[in-house]
């Protein structure tokens, strides 16, 4: 069986929201997007750690942002067909074996008393109130929270292993093993009986027993000695301490990240004791399992919950590193717009997925990272990367803190990108070149950098009305032009028109390219200076035939110089990122819930 989806309404950040999930689900989002809120939501119903009390409504779980009186969790399972499940609920699973859970909480108005009530039924419209949460002892919820007591939980969770694997033992194994503890006990006598003869131990015992003699006569028929209290072998072995062993020698295993991945270890291995007939299903909810890993062990480790958990398993992450390694059709992008908390494309979706299968090759670490972003900001190649990132330092916009990410796409091809962008529902801005190409078959051109940009602008999931009509008033002007080097006044008109509306939507469109458009700045003083050239077309050639190496060594040379463009069409895509960012965090700044 599979929890296959999440009916949220008036709960905290979550003003009406639908979330799907797979057997493996990925969640991200920003910072007090309400990943934790998620799964509380799910643990209300399913946590058996939460007591009756954990789970009664509070003011601050109903929705943040209006006066609202009542919230619902409902829970939607597909496929309940283990028999421990139809079992329990028998009657409540309908015949396609689909089962609803529901919790639902009203306050008064008034009196402002809460109380709630939990559902169960076999479609929205058939539930019924259950009397006790008896579900859980066979639908349940296993958590990790992101704050770990590491070595708490390891020396807890060691005794429960190591008595597991004692249990799991065959008769050949008890008998070896008790031949071994037998002679271990020997080995432990004799260390009890020897540690007293060392001098320094007699010496200290001798000092004590002294000292009690002056205080009492009591004592004088009993003599204090230290003792090691190794001969009881039970004790012993069970006191046994994890340690790493390097060329024969032991370390003390130390570091948050080595603890951190023993513990989720220990913690997935005593999950996942399982019968061939469970008498349980369980979903498993890991908050940040990165906690203090470097990234190739970040995705190591996500690999490994999700291969060695055999139940359903949903994490929560800030990593990129584990991002670019899940299947993309399970990735949920918590996001808020509005002052509520949504998922995009309603979680995990094969709309992602059909995405991403055009990505192919192209997902890397940088995509990854931009899908945490509030805006991303495209371009066409590494040049425009590097000028564009150092354009932001010169005029103190920090992509950081605005949550920006610049991605260049490696030529013209945004159209994949964009469509990823869309499925996670983040804002983007692009600029491209101003490019003039020939009609195939004819001696006529068209202005295909406009041409393209029409085409992503009209992507965007939200298109004006106004701005569509300047754009097919102006269009046909883009092409069978007949002189791609003295274009008509009518068509050179259109096309600044388009130029100035795209651009008030952050679709930009050069002057020409990068290279040409840098000529005719501020800049150009310094980059002929660079280049140690009088003649413009031959530092543009300069330019375009070393592209990115050109560019980083003028920024290097000359960082400052960038200051010179602060205002000119050139930044404008940065602060139109800038505004989307601040528009974006004016929205959730009274986000609430811990993540």
């Amino acid at each position: 069986m599979k929890l296959s989806t999440a009916i949220i309404k008036g709960f905290r950040n979550f003003k009406e929201a639908t979330i799907n999930f797979n057997e493996k689900s990925l969640i991200i989002g920003a910072n007090d997007v309400g990943k934790t809120n998620l799964l509380w939501a799910l643990r209300m119903l399913l946590d058996k750690g939460l007591s009756e009390f954990d789970i009664e409504p509070k003011d601050s779980d109903f929705y943040a942002y209006e006066e609202v009186n009542e919230f619902s969790i409902t829970l939607k399972f597909e496929n309940v067909t283990e028999d421990c499940v139809v079992a329990k609920l028998k009657g409540i699973i309908s015949d396609d074996n689909e089962l609803y859970l529901s919790y639902k909480a009203k306050k008064d108005p008034v009196t402002a008393v809460k109380n709630y009530e939990i559902y169960a039924g076999h479609s929205l419209s058939h539930l019924e109130i259950l009397e006790e949460r008896f579900y859980r002892r066979v639908i349940n919820i296993k958590y990790i929270g992101c704050q770990r007591d590491l070595y708490g939980y390891i020396n807890r969770e060691k005794k429960n292993l190591l008595q597991y694997a004692k249990e799991e033992r065959t008769d050949d194994e008890k008998k070896a093993d008790e031949q071994t503890i037998a002679s271990i006990k020997e080995d432990l006598v004799n260390i009890d009986n020897n540690i007293p003869k060392l001098h320094f131990i007699k010496k200290a015992t001798d000092s004590i027993n002294n000292e009690l003699d002056k205080l009492s006569f009591h004592h004088s028929n009993q003599k204090i000695v230290f003792d090691a209290g190794s001969s009881e072998v039970d004790k012993f072995i069970g006191n046994v301490s994890l340690a790493s062993k390097n060329d024969d020698k032991n370390l003390v295993v130390g570091g948050d990240g080595k603890l951190n991945q023993i513990f989720l270890s220990l913690w997935a291995t005593s999950n996942n004791i399982s019968d061939i007939h469970p008498k349980e299903v369980t979903i498993f909810c890991i908050e940040e399992p990165e906690a203090h890993l470097h990234p190739h062990q970040q995705r190591k480790l996500a690999e490994y919950l999700s291969q060695t958990l055999t139940g359903q398993v949903l994490i929560t992450t800030h990593s990129p590193q584990i991002v670019c390694e899940f299947s993309p059709n399970s990735i949920i992008r918590l996001y808020q717009k509005n002052f509520n908390t949504n998922a995009a494309s309603n979680g995990c979706s094969q709309i992602i997925s059909e995405s991403f299968n055009e990505f192919g090759y192209r997902l890397s670490i940088i995509p990854s990272e931009a899908f945490f972003s509030n805006v991303v900001f495209l371009v066409e190649g590494v040049s425009e990367e590097i000028f564009y990132k150092a354009l932001s330092r010169q005029i103190n916009l920090e992509l950081d803190r605005f949550n920006i990410s610049i991605l260049m796409v490696d030529g013209v091809g945004f159209e994949t990108y964009i469509k990823i962008l869309n499925a996670l529902n983040i804002r983007w801005v692009l600029r491209t070149d101003n490019d003039i190409f020939k009609i195939p078959k004819k001696e006529l051109f068209r202005l295909a950098g406009i041409q393209r940009a029409i085409k992503f602008y009209r992507m965007k999931s939200k298109t004006n009305e106004k701005v569509e009509n300047i754009l097919k008033e102006n269009e046909k002007y883009l092409t069978n032009i007949e002189n791609d080097t003295n274009i008509p006044p009518i068509n050179l008109k259109a096309a600044q028109e388009i130029i100035n509306t795209l651009s008030k939507c952050g679709v930009f469109i050069a002057k020409k390219d990068l290279e040409n458009d840098l000529k005719n700045s501020e800049v150009y003083e310094d980059l002929s200076k660079f280049c140690e050239l009088n003649n413009e077309d031959e530092v543009v050639e300069l330019f375009q035939k070393r592209k990115a190496t050109f560019m980083y060594n003028f920024i290097k040379k000359y960082p400052e110089s960038l200051q010179k463009i602060e205002d000119s069409e050139l930044a404008a895509p940065l602060y139109i990122c800038k505004k989307i960012a601040e528009k974006t965090n004016e929205t959730n700044r009274s986000a609430t819930g811990d993540n």
